[in-house]
């Protein structure tokens, strides 16, 4: 995140200087103007930039937001967090990792790391309800930040449903992310979905979550179902 931050700012403090007449303006910089102007991303920024499919303004209200969290944690590094952003990670896989390494640790300092998987359990509230359950530290993490992309989670029966007309994205409550032994058996109620950083997907691929439904598994995998982390803004 300073590489980004510190990018930005030379960037725009060589623009600026061109625009004062104290350096020559360039390709890069005339990249750079026109970017700003069409409410995109710059091509030099991106390069150095976590994956995201925003357009400028959504994108530096969104590092804006990253940047709040981990100075959050910065303050105040003995206190765990009610609620974690883990699409305001860059590296949301690391934070699970941990979660697993937590369980391994609590539990049998024998386990081995590989051997364990993250459960997802959508809880009925949202991160703005204070009436959020207490958990121990085996207990995981409660994460906040999940988007389903080709259908929806229904908080009257707590599954996933079809998607609602002209809604791309339905917006998941608070999520307990645990860790538990790796088993080979099925569940026929749940759909092993997907989640990815951007919805371009592509290399953005974090882990397999499971969420409850009433319908064949099927249906979301030939429908294409994921989970969306950085829905554009």
């Amino acid at each position: 995140m300073n590489n980004l931050i510190n990018g930005i700012l030379r960037s725009l403090g060589d623009l600026d200087l061109a625009y004062k007449g104290e350096l020559t303006m360039n390709e890069a910089m005339e990249a750079l103007e026109d970017s700003i102007r069409l409410d995109r991303v710059p091509p030099q920024w991106k390069k150095i930039a976590y994956p995201s499919e925003r357009a400028l303004v959504s994108w530096t209200e969104n590092i804006k937001a990253r940047i709040d969290q981990m100075n959050m944690w910065k303050e105040d590094p003995i206190k765990i967090p009610k609620v974690v952003f883990i699409n305001r990670l860059i590296n949301p896989s690391s934070f699970l990792t941990a979660i697993k390494q937590v369980f391994c640790r609590e539990s049998n300092p024998q386990q081995e790391l590989n051997k364990t998987v993250i459960l997802t359990e959508v809880q009925k509230k949202m991160f703005w309800e204070q009436d959020l359950p207490e958990l121990r530290k085996t207990d995981g993490a409660l994460v906040f930040g999940f988007q389903v992309e080709g259908a929806r989670w229904d908080m009257n029966s707590m599954c996933l449903d079809e998607s609602l007309p002209k809604t791309s994205f339905s917006l998941v409550p608070v999520v307990n992310c645990r860790a538990a032994i790796a088993t080979d058996k099925e569940d026929k109620t749940v759909y092993i979905c997907p989640v990815y950083k951007t919805v371009d997907r592509m290399s953005t691929y974090v882990f397999p979550a499971q969420l409850r439904t009433k319908h064949p598994a099927a249906k979301w995998i030939i429908s294409g179902v994921a989970m969306i982390l950085d829905v554009p803004g």
